[in-house]
C-alpha cells in the first residue's frame, strides 16, 4: 500500500461564491417549451404555447436570451465572450 500524497491541496468555497461560480464566463443553452418558461418567469410577455424555443442562461441560471433559433442563441453567447454548454 501507498500513502496518500499528503501535497495535495484542496479548496473551500462558501455559498456565496459557488453561486457566482462561472458568472461573466460560462453559459448555458437548452430548449425550451413556451409553457414551461411562463411558469418559471411570471413576469415574461405573453408567448404562444406550445413553442419549442432556445433559451441562452447565465452560469447562475439568470436568463440572457430567449430565441427560436439555436444558431442565434449561440452567436450572442460567442459575441459576449460566453463559454457555452449545452444542457439537456
Amino acid at each position: 500500500m501507498t500513502e496518500k500524497d499528503t501535497n495535495e491541496t484542496r479548496f473551500t468555497m462558501t455559498q456565496s461564491q459557488l453561486a457566482h461560480l462561472g458568472e461573466g464566463v460560462v453559459s448555458y443553452l437548452r430548449e425550451v417549451d413556451s409553457d414551461e418558461l411562463k411558469s418559471r418567469f411570471p413576469g415574461l410577455p405573453e408567448i404562444a404555447p406550445g413553442l419549442k424555443l432556445w433559451a441562452l442562461f447565465a452560469a447562475n441560471g439568470q436568463p440572457i436570451m430567449l430565441t427560436d433559433a439555436r444558431a442565434t442563441a449561440l452567436a450572442s453567447a460567442q459575441e459576449n465572450n460566453l463559454a457555452t454548454v449545452s444542457i439537456h
